[in-house]
């Protein structure tokens, strides 16, 4: 999984860019996450109930992206997609275009861990 860290020169705030195979895991990042040090502890937490096999699969819902853990992966991938809802417009959905690498992305427990604790050593370097 490849991504890069940016600090708006002019708002200051963190972006996060991601390939294209995980590039929904960014706005993520900026909308659900952010510098929320309570969402990033509940995250981690997650993570550690899985690997502990309290439980089988976790999912936290935000208010534009969900993450659901497993024992195998994360997967974190828009409310519009698990909801149905088609947030494209159908001429586009007519050009047989593969939009779906945008909706959701999944990896592996250990590589969202690392994003995870690089993305607080980031927002929180002010």
């Amino acid at each position: 999984m490849e991504y890069q860290f940016i600090d708006d020169p002019i708002t200051g705030v963190a972006s996060a860019k991601f390939s294209l195979e995980h590039e929904v895991i960014g706005p993520w990042l900026e909308v659900e996450v952010g510098t929320n040090a309570e969402k990033l502890a509940q995250l981690l937490t997650a993570l550690a109930d899985i690997e502990q096999e309290k439980q089988s699969e976790i999912m936290i819902t935000g208010s534009e992206y969900s993450v659901i853990f497993n024992r195998g992966d994360v997967t974190v991938q828009t409310n519009a997609s698990m909801n149905g809802v088609e947030v494209l417009p159908e001429a586009l959905l007519e050009d047989d275009i593969d939009f779906d690498q945008q909706d959701s992305s999944t990896c592996g427990r250990e590589d969202f861990r690392e994003l995870l604790l690089s993305w607080a050593k980031f927002v929180n370097k002010h």
